[in-house]
C-alpha cells in the first residue's frame, strides 16, 4: 500500500468488531453418537485483514470527518524494504511517520482523515491530516513491536534521516509525549522537522490492543507547502474513535 509523507503532502499542495462466532442456545445432539452437533450458526473467525477492515475508523465514527485511502502517487515508499535510516534504531519512527507498518504484521490498513474541528479555514490555518495505520500481528508480536518503537523514541532524541527512492526526510528531534491511556499500552511522541528553513512539529501515538497496533500520525501539509510554521496535533476526535473501536 502506498502512503504519503509530510514532504509529499507539501509537494501535492504545491502542484468494536462484532464477534462472528457467537451462537445461542444449547447445541444439538446426534442421536446415534450422543456427540454435540456443530451449530449451523457458527461462522468462521475473521482473517486478520477482515478484522482490520471492520476495526478501522470510518466517517460514521468521527462526526463527519473525511476518511479515505491515502493517495498512491505521493508515497514516500511502498514498503519498509525501500526505506533506509541513518540510525537503524530509529526505523520504527521512520515507518510510523510515513504510514508504513512496523515489524512483521499479518495484515495492515491505512486511512487518512481530516475534519472541520481540525481546520476551520484551510487557507489561514491549514488542514491537519491524521493518518491511522492498523496492523495485526501473530500472538506476542505486537507487544514486541511496540517495545521497539518505545526504544526508538528514547534513542532518537537528536533526530535522524530516512531515505527512500531518492528522497530524504530529515527529522531534527524526537521526544516522548504524554497521551491518554488507551488499549493495553500506549506511547506518544513529538518530532520536529525543518523544510526550506521552516520548523514543523509533528505528533504521533502508538496504541496496542491485544495483537493489533494502531499508529496515528499528524501533519499540516498546507503549512509545509506555504513555508508557514506548523504544530500538527493529532485529532482528538479521530484518536478517540479509533481507540474505542479497538477497545
Amino acid at each position: 500500500m502506498n502512503r504519503p509523507t509530510a514532504a509529499a503532502l507539501a509537494s501535492l499542495s504545491l502542484l468494536s468488531l462484532t464477534a462472528l462466532t457467537a451462537c445461542g442456545g444449547d447445541s444439538d445432539t446426534d442421536a446415534a453418537t450422543d456427540e454435540p452437533k456443530a451449530s449451523a450458526s457458527a461462522a468462521k473467525a475473521p482473517s486478520p485483514a477482515e478484522h482490520l477492515a471492520a476495526a478501522i475508523v470510518t466517517k460514521a465514527d468521527t462526526d463527519g470527518f473525511e476518511v479515505s485511502e491515502p493517495a498512491d502517487e505521493y508515497a514516500f515508499a511502498k514498503s519498509m524494504d525501500e526505506v533506509t535510516v541513518d540510525m537503524p534504531v530509529c526505523a520504527p519512527l521512520a515507518y510510523a511517520m510515513n504510514q508504513l507498518p512496523l515489524g512483521t504484521p499479518e495484515a495492515d490498513l491505512t486511512r487518512v482523515t481530516s475534519g472541520p474541528t481540525d481546520a476551520p479555514t484551510q487557507l489561514t490555518t491549514g488542514i491537519t491530516y491524521t493518518y491511522v495505520t492498523l496492523a495485526s500481528y501473530a500472538p506476542g508480536k505486537a507487544q514486541a513491536t511496540l517495545a521497539e518503537a518505545r526504544k526508538a523514541v528514547d534513542a532518537c532524541a537528536d533526530g535522524f534521516t530516512a531515505e527512500a527512492n531518492g528522497n530524504k526526510s530529515p527529522y531534527d528531534s524526537v521526544t516522548a509525549e504524554k497521551v491518554a491511556p488507551a488499549g493495553d499500552e500506549s506511547l506518544g511522541y513529538t518530532s520536529t522537522m525543518t523544510f526550506r528553513g521552516v520548523r514543523h512539529v509533528l505528533h504521533g501515538e502508538f496504541v496496542r490492543s491485544g495483537d493489533v497496533l494502531a499508529v496515528c500520525f499528524s501533519v499540516d501539509g498546507m503549512a509545509i507547502a506555504n513555508g508557514r510554521p506548523s504544530d500538527a496535533k493529532l485529532s482528538p476526535t479521530v484518536v478517540k474513535a479509533q481507540n474505542a473501536k479497538l477497545a
